[in-house]
């Protein structure tokens, strides 16, 4: 999945006469600090090299796990057609750009967003090509809520892995609170977000939230660690991306986990595909998460016959009618 043409043409822009070897420092530092989720009570990109490392490095990535999780929400509520985004710990616009790309009549956008260095980026990039009004606020996401007006859409990806775990539960009743449709969470699909994101989804559930996605029930998730459930998908990296990093490979796999909420009853959910199928010659095993609150793996073979055919196109969260 590639960034929207006006978003990509812009971060080249912005790019184009940074010194390599300040973008690759500034991607090592980056990378260092989300790998080891620190909480020191310093933002990850407060300097305008280290926005410019995310654009050059992580920015597709995200963008991905961004649009794939809107993707499966619209799937689960395709009369859902938000007019107003609020977005918390809003970066650059990934959010933005993502939701715009799949419902270009969004009205207006409230971006919350601590770093300076990042909503500057942020405007720059948005300026003269998002057509939704859009408003760029500072604050931090635990103590800046109190003034927010409820969006249908209420956002915030990557940010509760910034966050000390005992604010948590505050930030979530508050960013339900604010949600007048749906609340969509995205976080790093390691087993720690796995686990933020169930301890989001047991709150939303105790508060009356339905969920969309990518959960087809509301009990209790079936996975015991050492499994998790997170998705994948793989973004083409530039050249100015290997070059950051030295890196060799022209891709790389993002790995994501998302929760998807709404206030409105949710319809009845397929089973969804929870890890990448398994091909063999005339058959394919599925793990599937099943409406029926269990997980497990299910072989299809060519004696199924629709079954089969729809089975080996699906590929890691997709979702399948039982």
């Amino acid at each position: 999945m590639e960034l929207p043409a006006p978003l990509r043409q812009g971060v080249e822009l912005l790019l184009e006469h940074v010194p390599l070897p300040a973008l690759k420092q500034a991607a090592r530092t980056l990378s260092d600090r989300y790998r080891a989720e620190l909480r020191d009570g310093r933002l990850h990109m407060a300097e305008d090299m280290a926005v410019k490392a995310y654009l050059a490095t992580r920015l597709p990535a995200t963008y991905a796990a961004v649009r794939a999780s809107l993707d499966a929400l619209a799937e689960a509520r395709p009369d859902f057609q938000p007019r107003t985004l609020l977005d918390i710990g809003a970066g650059p616009g990934t959010m933005l750009w993502a939701t715009i790309d799949l419902w270009p009549d969004l009205e207006a956008a409230v971006m919350l967003e601590a770093s300076a260095a990042v909503r500057k980026i942020g405007q720059t990039l948005a300026a003269e090509t998002v057509a939704a009004r859009t408003e760029w606020l500072a604050g931090d996401a635990t103590i800046d809520l109190a003034d927010l007006q409820p969006a249908d859409l209420v956002t915030a990806a990557y940010v509760l892995d910034e966050i000390v775990p005992a604010s948590l539960p505050k930030l979530i009743g508050r960013l339900w609170q604010l949600t007048a449709g749906t609340l969509l969470i995205v976080e790093p699909g390691t087993p720690a977000g796995w686990q933020r994101i169930l301890a989001v989804r047991r709150q939303l559930i105790e508060a009356g939230a339905h969920v969309l996605a990518p959960c087809p029930h509301e009990t209790p998730c079936p996975l015991v660690p050492p499994d998790w459930c997170h998705f994948s998908r793989r973004v083409a990296r530039s050249r100015l991306h290997r070059l950051s990093k030295d890196a060799d490979v022209p891709w790389e796999d993002e790995k994501f986990i998302y929760i998807a909420a709404s206030r409105q009853p949710a319809p009845a959910r397929p089973a969804r595909v929870i890890a990448p199928p398994k091909a063999g010659s005339g058959k394919v095993l599925l793990k599937l998460c099943v409406p029926d609150g269990s997980a497990g793996e299910t072989l299809f073979s060519k004696r199924d016959g629709d079954a089969f055919r729809i089975a080996r196109r699906l590929d890691w969260g997709d979702t399948l009618d039982l």
